[in-house]
């Protein structure tokens, strides 16, 4: 790798952690610099405002978004899927309760900034597409609505575990989600979602 794409790809992984922890306003350039041991002079030939170097965050949290989904869906089975994306959350539990779900998160608060930016469309809006293929292969009708309603109570689960720094309840309503997954028969024989993108 280039030290030209190193440095770029360090204040990428750099912001992206520090907007997760202190969030878009709380996150200076200076900061950025700082955290990814790039002199702040520097920045600048990368990214001009802390605006473009968000954006360029947003676009990394897509794709890990469609990397993990793709990964839920290595097996075609799509209540496994369903499984597996909860044991990933699951898997994060701890840092969600000390800073939040690193999405939704950004998702919220650049939409009450005056930012021009916003994550919603990248990283929110596809949880809710794929689940909604989920529940489509497994036969429902309604499948765009539980799509809704599985994210909403994980979203849901994610805020109150991290407003009360709760760990425990995270994982243990997590595993009621998966739980439930585990009880839903396919509607009808439909065929497997093979990926998320």
């Amino acid at each position: 790798m280039s030290r030209t794409s190193d440095k770029r790809g360090r204040l990428i992984e750099a912001a992206k952690n520090l907007l997760h922890r202190k969030g878009f306003q709380g996150t200076t350039l200076s900061d950025i610099a700082r955290e990814s041991g790039v002199p702040l002079g520097n920045v600048y030939y990368y990214f001009k405002t802390k605006e473009e170097l968000c954006g360029a965050v947003i676009d990394e949290r897509k794709k890990e978004v469609f990397r993990m989904l793709n990964m839920c869906c290595l097996k075609p089975d799509p209540k496994l899927a369903l499984k597996k994306f909860v044991h990933h959350i699951i898997d994060e539990a701890e840092e969600i309760a000390e800073c939040g779900c690193p999405n939704a998160g950004l998702c919220l608060e650049l939409d009450k900034s005056p930012s021009h930016l916003s994550a919603s469309e990248s990283c929110i809006v596809p949880l809710i597409e794929w689940a909604s293929d989920q529940f489509r292969a497994l036969g429902y009708g309604s499948h765009k609505e539980m799509a809704v309603e599985f994210n909403a109570r994980i979203q849901g689960i994610m805020l109150l575990g991290h407003t009360l720094h709760d760990v425990k309840l995270i994982k243990r309503q997590l595993k009621r989600v998966s739980d439930w997954v585990e009880t839903l028969q396919p509607a009808r024989q439909s065929e497997p979602v093979a990926g998320a993108a």
